[in-house]
C-alpha cells in the first residue's frame, strides 16, 4: 500500500519523506481558497508524490461550486480531484443528490482526469444513497490502515487524523498509481 497525507491552511508544512501521495485542500463553498494551496502543491511535486486537490461541499449552488473549485485547483495531467462531503460548520451538509451532481460536473468540466469522493463511514453508510464515487471512494474510518469498515470498493482509506490525516491507498506503487490517474 502507498502512503499519503490531505493538508489544508491548518499544516504551514508537512513532512513528505515516506509519503506516496498529497491531497490538498483547493476551496470551499464559492468563496474559500487554501492561502498555503500553491507552496503545498509545489511541496508534494518537489517530493515527486502523486498530487490531488480537494473541494469541501457545501449545499446549494452546486455547478457554481464546481466551476470555483477548478478555476483554483491547478490543471496538471496525472493530478486527481476529490470532493469532500461531510457536516460542514454550521451542521449541514449537501445532499446526496447534491454531491452526485457536483462529481458529474467536474467530471463534465474536467473529462481527463479521475475525481474522488471523500467521506467518513457514517456519511457512506447512512447519508449515501446511491453509491455513486465517482471514479473512486476515499474513506475515513479510524481504524487499521487499509481495513475500513465497509462493503464497497476503496481507492484511499483515511485512517487516523493525529498528528495529521494519513492515509493508505491500494496501489502498488506511485507509477501504478499515477497510470491509473491518467487513465
Amino acid at each position: 500500500m502507498l502512503h499519503g497525507v490531505d493538508v489544508s491552511a491548518y499544516q504551514a508544512s508537512f513532512e513528505t519523506d515516506g509519503v506516496d501521495f498529497v491531497f490538498i485542500k483547493a476551496t470551499e463553498g464559492r468563496s474559500y481558497i487554501n492561502p498555503r494551496l500553491a507552496s503545498q502543491a509545489k511541496r508534494a511535486r518537489d517530493a515527486d508524490c502523486v498530487v490531488g486537490f480537494y473541494h469541501f461541499l457545501w449545499p446549494g449552488n452546486i455547478t457554481a461550486q464546481a466551476e470555483y473549485f477548478l478555476s483554483k485547483a491547478p490543471e496538471r495531467a496525472g493530478e486527481l480531484l476529490a470532493v469532500d462531503w461531510e457536516q460542514n460548520g454550521e451542521g449541514t451538509h449537501a445532499s446526496n443528490a447534491e454531491k452526485d451532481r457536483f462529481i458529474r460536473e467536474v467530471k463534465r468540466l474536467r473529462p481527463d482526469h479521475k475525481v474522488l469522493l471523500y467521506c467518513n463511514r457514517y456519511f457512506w453508510l447512512n447519508n449515501d444513497t446511491t453509491s455513486y464515487a465517482g471514479d473512486g471512494l476515499w474513506i475515513a474510518d479510524y481504524v487499521t490502515a487499509g481495513k475500513p469498515r465497509i462493503k464497497a470498493s476503496w481507492r484511499i482509506h483515511q485512517y487516523t487524523d493525529e498528528p495529521l490525516d494519513k492515509d493508505v491507498s491500494a496501489f502498488s506503487s506511485r507509477a501504478a498509481m499515477r497510470t491509473w490517474a491518467r487513465g
